[in-house]
């Protein structure tokens, strides 16, 4: 296959049980990438897959040979780094870092940090300023410590595929 392979605009992915981390690190960079936990079974991501026009990834083969999935593609590497750099050079989605949440795939909204008073862990009010919250799962998020981990994640794929 040639790549970028061409897909009907919006690019949005339904990841396997086997592929979380490659689930939360294409929602850090804010492409749409459903993720059932627990497993809901090979059926039932097959019928997700078609109904809501959804690529299927996957490192199980029989999973993908599964007729009722709109697009599949098998994930060869094992390694959550080589698997986003893949996925991206395969797909070329759109990049939109820090706009996904990464527990749920909801969107993410700013907030303020009044309105987020006694919701937030020990010391965490009084150390940032900044907060973003998920519009589905309540989920906050603010620039912590392992922002920088998260952060060369973002820059590398910035650099190596746009956005």
């Amino acid at each position: 296959m040639t790549r970028p392979q061409r897909m009907p605009e919006p690019v949005r992915f339904l990841l396997d049980i086997h592929l979380g981390t490659l689930a939360r690190r294409l929602r850090l960079l804010g492409i749409d990438a459903a993720y059932e936990n627990p497993d809901i079974g090979d059926a039932a991501l097959a019928t997700r897959s078609a109904a809501e026009s959804r690529i299927l990834l996957s490192r199980d083969r029989g999973l993908l040979r599964r007729r009722e999935i709109y697009a599949g593609a098998y994930i060869y590497s094992h390694k959550p780094a080589e698997q986003l750099d893949d996925v991206l050079s395969r797909f070329a989605p759109g990049l939109a870092p820090w706009t996904r949440c990464t527990t749920c795939n909801g969107l993410l909204r700013e907030a303020d940090k009044a309105g987020m008073r006694g919701r937030l862990p020990d010391q965490t009010e009084q150390t940032y300023d900044t907060f973003a919250q998920c519009v589905d799962c309540g989920q906050t998020y603010w620039k912590g410590a392992h922002h920088a981990r998260l952060d060369a994640i973002v820059a590398h794929a910035r650099r190596k595929f746009g956005s």
